[in-house]
């Protein structure tokens, strides 16, 4: 692995966990994994990143207004908080995406800073190669922003024990799986991405 590396953490958000608007079944059953890898991240000094959906209560991607989906996550609300057991550290680098009515917003690379500032700007100035990738949805939003991250040429670890799938249709996320293994993701568990960097700083 490389050892330009960083953590990101897509949309752990009330909404997307049992008993929000669009839950994932288990989907709070990430963040104990999740919090392991936050951890060891920024104890090893290790940037990270978490994505959110922040979308305008109009927007074309719910249901009411031509879409897909339940209303869910809208900006500033309780619904689009991060889930509150989830322990992201102050030095976190938050990206909101949605927030154009008209964006659907699945990819992280879609997401902006309160400052404007976009994902592939902030890795490439920090030098990052290589993603940790874990959160919610396996099927979509994480499968999107994983394969946003092939396509830009880095590489990418999903944390298998840090994500669920939303399994519209059954099987949808383990689809999704084999679908980001092929285009090159690496599929860990977290203890394992953690023990192989314990293992690269001390030889």
């Amino acid at each position: 692995m490389s050892n330009q590396m960083a953590l990101l953490i897509i949309d752990l958000q009330n909404d997307f966990c049992p008993g929000g608007a669009l839950p994932v079944a288990h989907g709070d059953q990430v963040v104990e994994p999740l919090n392991r890898a936050i951890h060891h991240f920024i104890t090893t000094g290790m940037p990270v990143f978490a994505s959110r959906d922040w979308h305008p209560p109009d927007s074309r991607h719910f249901q009411e207004h031509g879409g897909q989906w339940p209303v869910h996550c809208v900006r500033d609300t309780p619904g689009a908080a991060f889930h509150p057991d989830f322990n992201l550290p102050a030095q976190t680098v938050v990206l909101s995406k949605g927030l154009d009515s008209h964006a659907d917003g699945y990819s992280a690379f879609e997401g902006q800073t309160e400052d404007g500032a976009l994902l592939v700007t902030l890795l490439t100035q920090a030098g990052i190669d290589h993603l940790c990738i874990g959160g919610l949805a396996t099927d979509y939003c994480v499968k999107a922003t994983v394969m946003d991250a092939l396509s830009r040429g880095l590489s990418v670890t999903v944390l298998a024990d840090g994500i669920a799938g939303v399994n519209i249709h059954p099987g949808d996320g383990q689809r999704a799986l084999e679908e980001m293994s092929k285009a090159g993701a690496r599929i860990r568990d977290v203890d394992t991405v953690l023990s192989n960097t314990i293992n690269q700083q001390t030889t």
